[in-house]
């Protein structure tokens, strides 16, 4: 990258130290991503004598020779500039100096690089000497991510491509596969002071049967016997989460998902959220100060959530602010709007969402109380900004930025302690597209006006400057700073040539004076590192009376907050001096006595909003009984009743008020057990035949030391066991029989009882299915569906029908059903059989005709010994006598449809179907010459086919007395046509009595013409005819000479 330097002031006291080089911003969903401005063009970049590389808050790392780069991380930064490789593509690691070193500032010297996701040979690069000199190790995997050891430089975890997980003792030269199907982002190294072993691994893996499992294992010794999986059930995949001093993860189990929380790694227990919550989402906002935050997206909220804060151990919340906003963002990820104010503890600053308006509220006792912020009287210019409370307040964007090397709408530090600088509006409620800048140095007490336009911000010397570039889309060469908390600013050119900005990095750390703008001039050239130097702008270090003294409050003026009182120091606005790296803001605390504003509403409770006067009074929720003792109170121990409130977990009052305290310590009774559960580990209650189940027996609340357990398994299986919900060892067990079994649990003690029941389904998987419909059917003609099963399984087996388009299916436990279809056309047909965890299909398509022609058969007795009576033996049967008949017949064979019938004797049908009809041609004889021809071969005994060993099965005509299918449509239809000729002749007739004079002419055909046809011919042996649902004979006549003889 080109580097510049450029002090503020010439003749700088000490030489300025080298800017960093600064890698390219990526977005939070992993593409590489520029805030601003077209990206470069891809190019090695040039290197000039002088120019250092060093990590992002480390100490410089010397100049170093162009060829002291290995060349594939050379191509490393092409391809970062070129903006195409994966963000865990490129990883960086800086460690502290050893130990042996003189105590002071950090000297970072380690980095560690892997090669692109694309290189033929996966490498790693390390450099034990700040970029001067690296190391090459090939390495047998692909790497996406590395995690490093919190405390130990030389441990490192990758993560590859293929889902695996390797760790190393010594930085890259040698690896270990610790676990395969690990989830992505869910992998943690131990927590110190926390986790008792250093080496060990907190990870969510797959386990053979596909659900999800937190194990842990060390990265010494980590094989399938040395995993251990701290919780006995499957977990939600991508819910795991370790966190300080807690473990957090969710499981799903029968459409009800339930949050689990571990506290110091011991036991996980329910987190107790109030009873009706019903959370769709949980989101964890922060776990410090031995207090856990949580958003939680109720039942009833869209794009709104409920804040909660927790006692110690995290396991029961109580309502902190209700109805914050959030948002979608990139990959499904939830951003809600709350920040915690670094540098004061305790200081929030939430967006509230009510009746379509945001809001902008602040709490300075961790969500206790919360208040609007005060608007400011003037705006930058000096003008009256006529907001004033209630009708108007300043609210701010609380967005955090996609640029990790840019500030986000809010910055603040912990370096400087009070100092918050937000982009926001005035106003009644928040505006999206009004982005003014306002800083205030008290935290949140008072405000002003800094800007008309959001910036990007940097704090340096704890927040001594303010430095101060426009977030904007086009090219800049001016940067804006303050040396006195905002109230003034000055601008300063910091390059010739207007750059793209891409972000701001300070030198080595917040507490110094030396800051790097980074970005691109066009599209097509290299990085620009400028180096911005302040310290040319003061001359002096400061000293103690530079500074000056400030008090933390509230915005009702009240110092004491958390329990104590909080002074800080800051440099006079006067006094133009460096602070220094040693420099503290801390002054001075002192403890308050407690009062009532020190104490929260227990879990359960609820503050009242009825009035001022009972603003701090807890009532208990309707369905919480503080009278009832905990869930873990065992017989023999004591416990205390709530009175609704608690203290905050960091609150460090004394003396005073303890709302808390409970005038009566109760014994724990013997209670009932409740809430008594049993179920099949894994929560399928569907097994096969001798497969091992391991029933889980689960008891909610009462005593379980005392009671006992009645089991039986239903198979005649019975047992008696006490403390099996306290072991949580399962019950292995194998029934031999398919079957249902009534599986149950009694749970008795001198209290009262509590009974579990689970049918189990024992049931072979099913191995075949086969759909037998009639292919051809009449319309309004019933049918019958029938799903053939193998096994057949009675009573336990669901089937699914899904007839036509329609998207709901029918449901039955018979494997048959019957329906109609009204309208012509083909139709598919699909049946599903659910037996447990077995799901076959099959499907069919039956044409519905208004015309066709049934020819019942026979076949000679021999076939019937060699019935198999399967579905497929009937089909191929079916096939090879309509090949015969179309081809002794010349029919064509897409024509004629054989359906053999199940069972014995062997019977089958034959169905003769209308060619497709043609507009040029009349209605001929040709269906009629089909079915003689039919007739003439059957009747010959022409059609006959081989089976194995020579026998020969002759087809015949099949004698019938009634017809397949009947009705009288066609048959009432002739009567009424006959019926209406004669009539109109009798009209004739008497109309031409009594007008003799009158000639009257009725042109007919001969009788040749007239025919009345049938589609069936009248041979002596009379065969059932279809047409529609309907037997009969059809009269044709010519339509036109009707009309003509009628009027006539």
């Amino acid at each position: 990258p080109a580097m510049h330097s450029s002090p503020l002031q010439p003749g700088s006291p000490d030489p300025a130290p080298p800017a960093p080089w600064a890698p390219p911003t990526r977005s939070p969903a992993g593409a590489p991503h520029l805030p601003r401005g077209p990206a470069p063009a891809p190019g090695p970049p040039a290197q000039p004598a002088g120019s250092t590389l060093s990590c992002p808050g480390g100490s410089p790392a010397g100049p170093r020779p162009p060829s002291a780069l290995p060349a594939s991380w050379s191509c490393h930064l092409v391809l970062l500039q070129a903006k195409v490789i994966p963000e865990t593509a490129f990883h960086t690691r800086c460690h502290s100096s050893p130990p042996s070193e003189p105590p002071g500032p950090s000297v970072f010297q380690i980095i560690l690089l892997s090669s692109s996701l694309g290189d033929r040979d996966q490498s790693l690069f390390l450099s034990a000497d700040e970029g001067a000199t690296f190391q090459k190790q090939l390495v047998p995997f692909f790497v996406e991510t590395l995690t490093f050891h919190p405390k130990e430089e030389d441990k490192v975890l990758a993560y590859t491509r293929d889902s695996k997980l390797y760790a190393s003792s010594d930085l890259g030269k040698k690896w270990t596969l610790l676990q395969e199907r690990v989830t992505k982002d869910h992998v943690f190294w131990a927590v110190s002071g926390v986790d008792a072993d250093p080496d060990l691994v907190h990870m969510e893996a797959q386990d053979p049967s596909g659900g999800f499992r937190y194990v842990t294992c060390h990265i010494h010794n980590c094989s399938k016997e040395t995993l251990t999986a701290l919780f006995a059930g499957p977990i939600d995949h991508g819910s795991l989460a370790v966190q300080d001093d807690y473990i957090f993860f969710k499981a799903t189990s029968t459409n009800r998902t339930k949050y689990y929380v571990s506290y110091r790694r011991n036991e996980f227990v329910l987190m107790k959220l109030p009873k009706y919550a019903l959370p769709k989402d949980l989101q964890i906002i922060s776990t410090d100060e031995n207090q856990v935050f949580v958003a939680v997206q109720e039942w009833h909220q869209a794009d709104t959530y409920n804040l909660y804060q927790s006692d110690p151990r995290g396991v029961h919340y109580a309502l902190a602010l209700r109805d914050v906003r959030s948002s979608r963002q990139a990959e499904e990820s939830v951003v809600i709007d709350i920040l915690e104010v670094r540098g004061v503890k305790g200081v929030f600053l939430a967006n509230q969402k009510i009746d379509g308006k945001v809001m902008t509220l602040i709490t300075y006792n961790k969500g206790r109380d919360w208040d609007y912020l005060r608007p400011p009287s003037m705006d930058m210019n000096g003008k009256p900004t006529n907001c004033k409370p209630p009708d108007c307040h300043l609210h701010l964007h609380l967005r955090w930025a996609d640029n990790p090397y840019v500030s986000g709408t809010v910055h603040t530090k912990d370096t400087a302690p009070g100092l918050i600088m937000g982009a926001g509006n005035l106003g009644s409620q928040l505006v999206e597209y009004k982005e003014e800048m306002y800083i205030t140095s008290d935290c949140g007490h008072t405000w002003r006006q800094v800007f008309e336009e959001e910036h990007h911000i940097l704090y340096l010397d704890h927040g001594g400057v303010i430095v101060a570039v426009k977030d904007t889309s086009i090219p800049l060469k001016t940067l804006k700073f303050s040396l006195d908390e905002g109230l003034t600013w000055s601008t300063h050119n910091f390059t010739s040539t207007s750059v793209f900005v891409d972000g701001l990095l300070s030198e080595p750390g917040d507490e110094t004076l030396v800051m790097t703008v980074f970005g691109h001039i066009s599209f097509r050239s290299d990085w620009e590192l400028v180096k911005v130097d302040f310290r040319p702008s003061f001359s002096r270090q400061c000293s103690e009376d530079d500074y000056s003294s400030w008090d933390l409050t509230d915005l009702q003026g009240d110092r004491c907050i958390m329990g104590q009182q909080r002074s800080f120091r800051k440099r006079k606005s006067t006094s133009w001096c460096i602070k220094g790296r040693s420099f503290t803001s801390a002054l001075t605390s002192r403890v308050c006595e407690c009062r009532d504003s020190d104490f929260l509403c227990d879990y359960g409770f609820e503050r009242s909003p009825s009035s001022e006067s009972e603003a701090n009074k807890c009532s208990a929720n309707f369905w919480f009984n503080p009278l009832s003792p905990p869930d873990d109170c065992a017989l023999g121990q004591t416990y205390t009743s709530s009175l609704g409130y608690r203290k905050a977990v960091s609150n460090v009052c004394e003396g005073g008020v303890d709302l808390q305290q409970s005038p009566v310590q109760l014994q724990c009774p013997l209670t009932p057990p409740r809430g008594l559960q049993v179920s099949i580990r894994g929560e399928a209650v569907a097994v096969r035949p001798r497969e091992d189940v391991l029933f889980v027996v689960r008891q909610e609340q009462g005593d379980v030391l005392t009671t006992k357990y009645q089991v039986d398994l239903g198979d005649g299986f019975k047992a008696m066991y006490v403390n099996l919900t306290l072991t949580g060892e399962p019950i292995r067990h194998r029934y031999e029989s398919p079957g249902v079994y009534r599986v149950s649990v009694r749970a008795e003690n001198m209290a009262g009882h509590d009974e579990a029941v689970l049918f189990v389904q024992v049931n072979s998987p099913l191995q075949a299915l086969y759909l037998e419909v009639v292919p051809v059917i009449g319309i309004n003609q019933e049918v019958n569906l029938t799903a053939v099963l193998l096994p057949l399984n009675p009573n336990l087996t669901v089937f699914y029908w899904w007839i036509g388009h329609s998207l709901q299916p029918l449901l039955s436990l018979d494997n048959s059903v019957t329906t109609q279809f009204p309208d012509t056309g083909d139709v598919r047909v699909t049946v599903q059989a659910a037996c447990g965890n077995s799901v076959l299909q099959d499907s069919r398509v039956i044409r519905v005709l208004d015309q066709f022609q049934v020819v019942p058969l026979q076949f000679s007795k021999d076939l019937d010994a060699n019935n198999p009576n399967t579905p497929e033996w009937r089909e191929d049967v079916g096939l090879v006598v309509t090949r015969l008949l179309s081809k002794e017949t010349s029919v064509p064979e897409e024509l004629l449809v054989t359906v053999v019938k199940p069972g014995l004797p062997t019977l089958a049908d034959l169905y003769v179907l209308l060619p497709p009809p043609r507009p040029t041609r009349k209605r001929s004889l040709t269906s009629d010459k089909r079915l003689a021809a039919i007739q003439q071969v059957l009747k010959s005994q022409k059609i006959s086919f081989l089976l194995q060993g020579g026998v020969r099965v002759l087809v015949a005509l099949r004698d019938t007395d009634t017809g397949e299918s009947g009705g009288g449509y066609w048959a009432a239809a002739v009567l009424f046509v006959v019926g209406l000729f004669a009539a109109a002749a009798f009209i004739l007739y008497k109309f031409k009595r009594k007008r003799p004079g009158r000639t009257v002419y009725a042109q007919m055909h001969n009788e040749k013409e007239q025919e009345m046809t049938s589609p069936v011919g009248h041979c002596e042996d009379v065969q059932s005819t279809i047409q529609g649902n309907h037997s009969g004979v059809v009269l044709s006549i010519n339509s036109r000479e009707m009309h003509s003889y009628l009027v006539s």
